[in-house]
């Protein structure tokens, strides 16, 4: 497995609000890029298209609260693949944010997705404390 994670950003939230943000996926369209088409999500599930790519689903595989979210690959996709949101508590009312993204790549395609897929984790968690900001 091919691991990329995004950078660590400090949120002015308690880790609670980010967890409970994160743990329904009708949240996350409010995180994606223009690039990003066709959204269905449920409260356990999304499917999207990325524009010049590849269609992909998720779905929550595990849940530890206010800590960490699992999330496995759900349906058509080109590859096998786990997210983890990391949550960290700096004090009662600021966190972290962290992503892993975990998938089954061959060597070409970890060469062409790699730093794609870097900048798209980084930009969900910045996306994430711009909204989360927007909101305090």
């Amino acid at each position: 497995m091919t691991r990329i994670e995004s950078e660590q950003v400090s949120i002015r939230k308690p880790q609670h609000e980010i967890y409970t943000f994160l743990s329904d996926f009708n949240n996350f369209k409010d995180l994606m890029p223009d690039q990003v088409g066709d959204w269905v999500s449920d409260s356990e599930s999304c499917s999207f298209n990325i524009k010049g790519m590849a269609s992909l689903g998720m779905a929550y595989e595990t849940k530890t609260p206010d800590s960490q979210i699992r999330i496995r690959r759900n349906g058509k996709a080109p590859f096998d693949f786990f997210l983890t949101c990391h949550i960290g508590k700096t004090d009662d009312a600021n966190s972290t944010l962290k992503l892993e993204f975990d998938a089954d790549l061959n060597p070409m395609l970890k060469m062409l997705a790699e730093k794609p897929l870097t900048n798209f984790l980084n930009m969900l968690v910045n996306k994430y404390k711009e909204l989360a900001e927007q909101s305090a």
